[in-house]
């Protein structure tokens, strides 16, 4: 993932200048590039001094996630360690930095309040792979696979123990805070076990679910950036409302690769949720209609696919299919939303980012 930050404003208060908004991933001309590095992910800066800012919080970020899962049981570091070495996109610290940049970036809590954020997601991953069966891991064999389900659990549990120790010195209202995004990250995971309830509708349940599962803790990493930057009330709400959208079109762009992307372009293995039988918004659309022409798609989606025919067969209907244009105008939708959120933050560097990080998520699925 490219993400390009327009402008020329130094790294700070986020003043209002003359950068271009809404210019989309392109790169500017006197950029200057951080290198991916070990997070895989291209950082592209029109302005030499935001780029300093961010790369130094990001580095300040990671000691903090080497140090604080350090234990006297030095297994316990091992296992922890695993996934932080792992490396990673860092999107939501890289996101709290960002937002930060509208107030005071350079406090400490800012830093330690992006750890605490990256060390709730990486516990999550332990237990997901637990939940999933998974056998990999961003490229390696998972923790679960590795040792077992005891111990990727355990690990899980460990990281949120260390990740409580951090937001406890944020102060009372980060406690508050993070415990109501700790809750909805677990009900998220029970309502997508459980499945819609009776006479519930679908697309509401699945999107209940990618907002408490995803949108969540995103929306917490921007809230913590400029709350503790000490940002307006305003910009606060701003960046949250930005997190909560821009999480939930994340998924929603997933769906959509996970169909339309060609084998080996996106990193995975096209109908992978297919094989599974989770239905994706795509799906869920999809299942909706009742054109006759569909009925065929309508009767492969009704189980997981095993057979590579059939996936095939299910993926070529799916790209031409009324619940993927759906899917996509949602996708757009909450891309919109997440933009809309914007308009009340300094025409600057950092907010380019954050907008043309909107129009990538749709530009991706295509």
């Amino acid at each position: 993932m490219a993400i390009t930050l327009l402008g020329n404003s130094p790294a700070g208060m986020c003043p209002s200048s003359e950068a271009g908004i809404g210019d989309g991933i392109h790169v500017r001309e006197n950029q200057t590039v951080l290198p991916a590095g070990r997070h895989g992910v291209p950082f592209d800066f029109a302005d030499p001094a935001l780029a300093t800012a961010v790369s130094a919080g990001l580095a300040k970020v990671e000691d903090l996630l080497r140090t604080v899962v350090l234990s006297d049981l030095q297994f316990a570091t091992e296992t922890s360690r695993y996934l932080v070495d792992a490396g990673g996109k860092r999107f939501r610290p890289l996101f709290t930095l960002l937002a930060a940049q509208f107030g005071d970036p350079d406090t400490e809590h800012v830093i330690t309040a992006a750890a605490a954020v990256e060390l709730i997601h990486l516990a999550t991953l332990y237990h997901d792979d637990v939940m999933d069966e998974a056998t990999m891991r961003r490229g390696a064999v998972s923790a679960n696979a590795r040792w077992d389900n005891t111990i990727a659990i355990l690990t899980g549990d460990f990281l949120f123990a260390r990740a409580s120790k951090l937001v406890a010195d944020l102060g009372t209202e980060a406690g508050h805070i993070m415990a109501s995004t700790f809750s909805q990250l677990v009900t998220g995971q029970m309502r997508e076990t459980t499945g819609p309830s009776e006479g519930q509708d679908p697309v509401t349940h699945y999107l209940t679910v990618v907002n408490e599962k995803t949108g969540s803790l995103i929306a917490t990493a921007g809230r913590f950036g400029t709350m503790f930057s000490g940002a307006s009330p305003e910009q606060v709400d701003a960046l949250t409302a930005y997190g909560n959208a821009i999480g939930t079109a994340f998924q929603i762009s997933d769906d959509v690769i996970d169909i339309v992307s060609p084998a080996g372009e996106s990193g995975k293995t096209p109908g992978t949720d297919l094989r599974e039988g989770v239905r994706t918004l795509p799906m869920l659309y999809a299942l909706a209609e009742r054109d006759p022409r569909e009925a065929r798609l309508r009767e492969l989606l009704a189980g997981a696919l095993s057979d590579d025919a059939l996936v095939d067969e299910a993926l070529d209907l799916l790209r031409g299919s009324a619940g993927l244009e759906r899917a996509r105008r949602i996708l757009e939708d909450y891309a919109g939303s997440a933009r809309s959120a914007l308009e009340v933050l300094p025409d600057c560097a950092a907010r380019a980012a954050l907008v043309s990080l909107s129009e990538y998520v749709v530009a991706r699925t295509y």
